[in-house]
């Protein structure tokens, strides 16, 4: 299965829950599916439970090691400052995501960690992977709260 597919239903399965639906997946060097995670904030009262941690976090468990050296991590949503900073620390190789995101965004969007003179690790980055749909359980989701 395609890896943004696997993120995209995790994103899907997230607001069905009431979270954001934002959804990630953790590829091996080898191309297989280590973790995937859904937004969990909201259920797990914890504010840093984004999709892209939980993920990040169960594959290093997995992997047993806190660095993902050669490993690719999937999301539907641009990963925001907090998400970006932990994807340098987990030396993550490749970031592909779906989503910009202008207001929340920390890759190609307001902090730009990656470009900043202090970034550990950057990662290669690939945004706009399914944006449309991606955008749209987005929008849909907001504007079915407003």
């Amino acid at each position: 299965m395609d890896p943004m597919a696997i993120a995209l239903e995790e994103a899907h399965l997230a607001g069905a829950r009431g979270e954001v639906p934002v959804g990630a997946v953790v590829l091996g060097p080898d191309g297989a599916v280590l973790a995937r995670a859904g937004n969990a904030v909201e259920a797990a009262c914890d504010a840093s439970a984004h999709a892209e941690l939980l993920a990040l976090r169960a594959a290093a468990h997995r992997l047993g090691t806190p660095r993902l050296i050669g490993c690719d991590l999937v999301v539907t949503l641009e990963p925001c400052p907090m998400c970006a900073a932990a994807l340098s620390h987990f030396r993550i190789r490749r970031l592909v995501f779906g989503a910009y995101d202008p207001k929340g965004g920390g890759v190609e969007h307001g902090a730009r960690l990656f470009s900043l003179p202090s970034c550990l690790h950057r990662p290669e980055v690939v945004g706009g992977v399914r944006e449309t749909e991606a955008a749209a359980l987005l929008r849909d989701f907001f504007r079915a709260r407003r």
